[in-house]
């Protein structure tokens, strides 16, 4: 059994929209991992706390910290601190016996009238995780998500449709062809961020990978108030420390494995 968690970055809208990209990642490792990871986590969490005073129980959300929003802005911490936090967690998740898929879905490359974007980014994610999954040559290697409650109904509403009906484009010829969903069970579960590690896990990869997708795939600059904190070369340093955790196989078109639709 294999346990993935599932968080996105900027909005799933479109045609009317507030982000140019819709970013959603998954971390998934097998339920045996979970403890020792875990572990691992707190131990981290702990670092913080010594190094930077960071609550070990306050919810890591990395964009309200690199833009020093609320609750962060009471710890007074300057951008080097802030920059230092991001890279510790960053290290702690290197240290994380995990995998980690992203896929982007590119706003201003798509074609149609009506793209379910956030259908499309979770078909395109659990797709890549029953793919590697299926490498395991074992009939009882399984997975579940667990993802925060923001988009669980649509999310469930996918899930559901790609264990009946899942066509997808063949590399051969023309057309498509059947291939369900065969490992996930059960719906996605909800859980809270805030009492979830692994989701803030998530966050922390999403975001960072976010800002490298709005620079690689569609040339704009870091926001004003991140650029306090982080440089590009910041970003793509923090994506390379966790790149050996990235299935760089789910996309050979880019060099951290990011899965990005539709091509332009």
């Amino acid at each position: 059994m294999f346990i993935s968690y599932f968080d996105e970055s900027g909005d799933d809208g479109f045609p009317e929209y507030s982000s140019p990209i819709f970013l959603l990642t998954s971390i998934y490792m097998p339920h045996t991992k979970w403890k020792s990871n875990y572990n691992r986590i707190v131990e981290g969490r702990k670092q913080l706390k010594v190094r930077y005073g960071f609550p070990i129980k306050l919810e890591f959300h990395t964009k309200h910290l690199l833009t020093d929003k609320k609750p962060y802005r009471q710890f007074g911490w300057s951008g080097e601190q802030r920059r230092g936090i991001i890279f510790d967690v960053f290290q702690i998740i290197a240290d994380i016996d995990i995998k980690i898929i992203n896929v982007a879905i590119i706003k201003q490359n798509i074609q149609i009238d009506e793209y379910n974007v956030l259908d499309r980014a979770l078909t395109y994610n659990i797709q890549r995780i029953e793919n590697d999954l299926e490498g395991f040559n074992n009939p009882n290697t399984n997975f579940l998500i667990i993802t925060d409650e923001g988009r669980i109904g649509k999310m469930r509403k996918t899930s559901r449709k790609i264990q009946r009906f899942n066509p997808i484009p063949s590399k051969f010829k023309v057309g498509t062809y059947q291939k369900n969903i065969q490992l996930l069970i059960e719906d996605p579960l909800a859980k809270e961020s805030s009492e979830s590690y692994f989701l803030q896990a998530v966050d922390a990869i999403s975001y960072i990978t976010y800002l490298y997708c709005v620079n690689k795939f569609i040339n704009n600059d870091l926001p004003n108030r991140v650029k306090r904190v982080l440089s590009l070369k910041d970003v793509i340093e923090l994506l390379n420390i966790i790149k050996p955790r990235i299935n760089c196989k789910a996309s050979p078109n880019n060099e951290f494995g990011i899965v990005n639709y539709p091509r332009p």
